[in-house]
Order: structure tokens, then C-alpha cells, then sequence
């Protein structure tokens, strides 16, 4: 399979996105921020998404992103698509030629698997990874509540659960 960083950071980028919008643009500055990714790269990134129509812009104070439509209606698929990104397991990039002018004795397989690979992404929305990752989030705070560190009289420090 070929999913480059450009792929991964737009699906990344679009969850922050999903995931921060509060009513008010996003700037990209904090979703660079947040995410470790290069402004310059989002700036890249977002125009794509802009043009296919998965994040809408505000210009000026105040500016910045929104998503386009409803998160729940944004698969994964298109935002891997938007950003000119294949998912592709063939070297051959499907063209049937992988082994000089032939098909290789393979090429069967990994279009399979390419196929499924679609599938998977086609059948995953923003809305899903945001309810995915809010629940983590919820997790791992209810975890935290429960092994909240108390000191001891020695200077040692016990869990407590």
C-alpha cells in the first residue's frame, strides 16, 4: 500500500479540524500546532481540501477552517482522494505491467487487497474517528481520576484506586 504523510496528515489535520471547531474558524496555526505538522504543508493541504469541498474558509480576524459538510458525511476515503493520494498496493500503480510488459503473477492479490484497503476507508467518516477519539479521551481522564498519586509521610508516593 502506498499512503504517504500526505495522506495520514490530511486525515490527521481533518480530525483536529472536526474535532476543534467550536462554532469559530480553525486557523491552521493551531492545528500545525497541536499536530506537529508544517504551516506551509497545511496551508498545501487545505487548499485541496478546499477545492474538493471538504472545508470551507474564512478570510480575515476571526478567519480560518471549518469543515465542509457534517463530519459524519466525510469518509476517510475522500479525504485521502482530495489530497491527490492513492491507495495503491501494486507497483505497477494498477497498470498491469508490474513485471516489464506483463502482469506479475501477484498483481491479482495486491488489487484485492487495494480494494479492500478503499473499502475500509470508504466505510470511515471523520464523525467516526471524533466519537472514537472522544471516547479514548473520556477513558483515559476516568483513568486518571482513579490513580490520582498521593504523597506518603516518607516522601514516597502511592497510587490510589
Amino acid at each position: 500500500m502506498k499512503l504517504t504523510t500526505k495522506g495520514r496528515y490530511a486525515v490527521t489535520a481533518m480530525l483536529d479540524l472536526a474535532m476543534h471547531y467550536q462554532g469559530e474558524p480553525v486557523v491552521l496555526c493551531d492545528i500545525s500546532l497541536r499536530q506537529d505538522i508544517s504551516l506551509a504543508y497545511l496551508e498545501q493541504l487545505f487548499a485541496k481540501l478546499r477545492k474538493h469541498g471538504l472545508v470551507a474558509s474564512t478570510r480575515g480576524p476571526g478567519g480560518g477552517y471549518a469543515l465542509g459538510r457534517d463530519a459524519d458525511a466525510i469518509s476517510l476515503a475522500e479525504v485521502i482522494a482530495a489530497v491527490d493520494e492513492s491507495v495503491d498496493s501494486t507497483r505497477c500503480g494498477g497498470a498491469a505491467n508490474c513485471h516489464g510488459t506483463q502482469r506479475c503473477i501477484t498483481h491479482d492479490l495486491w488489487v484485492e487487497l487495494g480494494e479492500h484497503i478503499n473499502d475500509f476507508l470508504r466505510a470511515r467518516t471523520l464523525g467516526d474517528l471524533v466519537r472514537r477519539q472522544v471516547g479514548s479521551e473520556a477513558g483515559c481522564r476516568r483513568e486518571q481520576s482513579r490513580l490520582c498519586v498521593v504523597p506518603c509521610a516518607a516522601g514516597e508516593s502511592v497510587g490510589r484506586g
